[in-house]
């Protein structure tokens, strides 16, 4: 996992912009990699203990046994399904912040480069879900994007490996990037846009509890 900036990998002596700020890099894959084995281990182990719970704690063949043991193997599913997806969960995807610009490093995906002097805005965009239920008290999971704002009309034809992002979900005259659900990723955002571009910083958006997988 790396946040924040990265130590910058040459003499000083013998470059004269060994002076510039490091880049600012968020390991957005190596973040999703954590949160699916963790995700993955604890739905096993409970259906793990479910199934084992249906063949020792009741009469075979009760409703309640068959109940434990459909639950356990749901549950079962869903730990096995990092593993099934993994060579997806593990690509390598980071965001990273320097003097050029902000830029998508997906080296098995769609990469791109957006440079400074050719956005108008830069922003957070984030949201919370509704409290509905009582583990929603507990943990509450906030859906994290870095919303993109061009310059002039004439960047969309320059960056088409950006269109995917095209007004996606809600911004509008803008590109999205969704960054999952880990609110750490805002105050290094933050910090990095305040660092090279603070005149095109816009803040942190809320939109609210709309719902979405964006």
């Amino acid at each position: 996992m790396m946040y924040g900036p990265q130590q910058p990998q040459f003499n000083t002596s013998d470059n004269p912009s060994a002076f510039a700020p490091p880049p600012v890099v968020i390991d957005v894959g190596g973040d999703a990699k954590v949160k699916a084995l963790i995700g993955g281990s604890v739905a096993g182990l409970i259906g793990l203990v479910s199934i084992f719970a249906s063949f020792t704690g009741h009469a075979p063949g009760s409703r309640t046994a068959v109940m434990e043991l459909t639950f356990g193997l749901i549950f079962l599913f869903i730990g096995l399904l990092p593993v099934l997806a993994w060579r997806k969960i593990s690509r390598p995807r980071r965001l990273v912040f320097d003097g050029f610009g902000v830029r998508w490093d997906d080296p098995r995906g769609t990469p791109w480069a957006a440079p400074w002097n050719e956005l108008s805005g830069v922003s957070i965009s984030r949201t919370q879900p509704r409290r509905v239920k009582p583990t929603d008290y507990l943990i509450r999971r906030t859906k994290v994007r870095i919303d993109l704002f061009p310059a002039d009309p004439g960047f969309r034809a320059r960056h088409p490996d950006m269109e995917h992002l095209w007004e996606f979900h809600t911004v509008q005259n803008g590109y999205r990037l969704p960054l999952g659900s880990n609110p750490k990723y805002i105050p290094v955002i933050e910090h990095a846009m305040r660092r090279y571009r603070p005149a095109i910083y816009l803040g942190i958006r809320d939109e609210g509890s709309m719902a979405g997988l964006a």
